[in-house]
């Protein structure tokens, strides 16, 4: 566990993710990395954790990796393996990318400052990412002569399209606050931190109460159509649609609906 990431459980079924390095933006050291990455396996596996919101403390949300603690750093040194990045890579940044976009609860970002490469991307894999005026999202690695990682490739091109893609990683145009949304990269603007903050905290505890199963039943399908012709996409549905069928939440649904009342979903 690092001192620099708070997780944090409340009555609501949401596991709030806080990164708290302000000194630093909160680049990400390899303890907060694996820190947030067994945060998120914890809490897939925990059934009273039904959504996950991921936010900074003060101006930023998060600066990328902090790169005296990356294997990049000791390029060009005597005894440097170029092929440890790939292996530090696959366990690292990519593996918090892998658990947040496979992820079978809804997840939520509120970026509150600047996030940066794959502090961005942290942000990016989540279902829904809510900004403010003065988040910034900004791409850096072409000024270190680096190929863009942490799943900016596979993401940025689904969200914006590759033309703008390729403006953000290769020439490192970024984005700032209700423009991520008009591009395509955020949920929603916010009016500022304050509202931010609340607005993420009453969409992480609505989507806790919802019908965990199924919704993440749909984002798999939902993420997963890129990459599907039709044929797959409709017999995925079906098999989908079938597991819902079988989870107490769709009898309480079906009951719910039939005596004019809210549903009282509980995530089984």
């Amino acid at each position: 566990m690092s001192e620099h990431v708070r997780v944090e459980t409340g009555g609501d079924g949401v596991l709030r993710i806080t990164l708290d390095r302000p000194e630093a933006k909160h680049a990400l050291t390899v303890e907060m990395r694996d820190t947030i990455v067994d945060a998120l396996r914890d809490g897939r596996a925990d059934p009273t954790v039904r959504a996950f919101l991921l936010t900074g403390t003060g101006d930023a949300f998060c600066a990328g990796m902090d790169l005296s603690a990356s294997t990049v750093a000791q390029a060009g040194k005597p005894g440097f393996d170029p092929r440890t990045t790939a292996e530090a890579l696959r366990v690292g940044v990519q593996a918090f990318i892998r658990e947040l976009w496979e992820m079978d609860k809804p997840t939520v970002a509120a970026v509150n400052g600047t996030a940066v490469g794959p502090g961005a991307h942290l942000a990016l894999a989540c279902d829904f990412v809510l900004v403010q005026p003065a988040t910034r999202l900004l791409w850096s690695f072409h000024r270190w002569g680096l190929v863009v990682d942490a799943g900016g490739a596979y993401l940025l091109p689904r969200l914006v399209g590759l033309p703008r893609a390729k403006a953000m990683v290769m020439l490192g145009e970024g984005v700032t606050g209700a423009d991520a949304v008009a591009d395509g990269l955020a949920y929603r603007c916010c009016d500022d931190v304050d509202t931010l903050r609340a607005e993420a905290d009453a969409l992480a505890a609505r989507l806790a109460a919802g019908p965990t199963r199924a919704l993440g039943l749909s984002k798999r399908l939902l993420n997963a159509t890129f990459e599907t012709d039709l044929a797959d996409a409709l017999e995925l549905e079906g098999a989908y649609q079938s597991l819902a069928t079988a989870s107490a939440d769709l009898v309480e649904g079906m009951a719910a609906f039939r005596e004019k009342r809210d549903a009282r979903f509980e995530g089984r």
